[in-house]
């Protein structure tokens, strides 16, 4: 069900939030923020695992990652339309619902067309959810104040933004492997996904993309609209420490 959150993470299918921002997502539920995830579809027209052991996989993975709840809204997997207008109410009451302060969304260039359109839905939800007299019955106004898009499990991005997520990695991994029906070789028919090199192919996207930084481990984010300073302090719960009394005078428009 879904209920208020801090951060609200939304993926396609079951799966998306894991391989995309997963350890983002155990990172800042170890920091205290509530987090909840929001599966628009239940992933029923995958080639592996059908909705029901695909839900008992996400709950597992959830748990994995420390998340306070996740829900899925069941809409059609293969289907996902941004210009729906059914598909984007409920999507609406669904942000009503969680009135989370940050929405992590795919990224709307990514390849998989249920990605691009819940892209979409997520960009004119968090806009409308905003507008009170659309939808009044789906609950009362709200807008998130920052919106960041992950990437695809196929995409890489040239981010604004890197999270360093070294520490909170270990959560990513037991949530991926909680989905076997995907990605064990073992479980199925043979897939891309369950080559057994895929979960590699990611931890490499996240290596190189902690590199950017320093950091042994990095998801990137896109921006969606400008970053505002505050909102991603908030996000990331920074200290920013005092730097003290200056030891010298650089004297106007100086530099130490």
């Amino acid at each position: 069900m879904v209920g208020p959150c801090d951060v609200l993470a939304v993926g396609a299918h079951p799966d998306d939030v894991e391989l995309g921002c997963g350890a983002t997502v155990a990172r800042l539920a170890r920091a205290g923020r509530r987090v909840g995830i929001l599966d628009l579809t239940a992933g029923e027209m995958g080639t592996r695992g059908d909705a029901e052991a695909r839900a008992t996989e996400a709950r597992a993975a959830a748990a994995a990652l420390g998340v306070a709840w996740r829900h899925c809204l069941s809409l059609p997997d293969g289907g996902l339309n941004g210009g729906d207008d059914g598909q984007l109410a409920a999507v609406v009451g669904a942000l009503r619902a969680a009135v989370p302060r940050v929405v992590l969304v795919p990224d709307d260039r990514d390849p998989h067309p249920d990605h691009a359109a819940a892209a979409a839905l997520l960009r004119r939800g968090a806009f409308l959810a905003g507008v009170g007299k659309y939808r009044p019955e789906r609950g009362s106004a709200w807008r998130p104040g920052l919106l960041l898009a992950y990437p695809g499990p196929r995409q890489l991005l040239a981010p604004a933004l890197v999270v360093d997520v070294t520490a909170a990695y270990a959560a990513k991994r037991a949530a991926l492997a909680a989905h076997a029906s995907q990605f064990d070789p073992g479980a199925g028919t043979a897939t891309h996904l369950a080559s057994g090199h895929f979960p590699a192919a990611i931890e490499g996207r996240d290596r190189a993309c902690g590199n950017l930084i320093g950091a042994e481990f990095g998801e990137g984010f896109a921006a969606l609209g400008p970053l505002a300073a505050d909102e991603i302090a908030w996000l990331l719960a920074l200290r920013v420490p005092d730097p003290g009394p200056r030891t010298s005078d650089p004297g106007p428009g100086g530099r130490d």
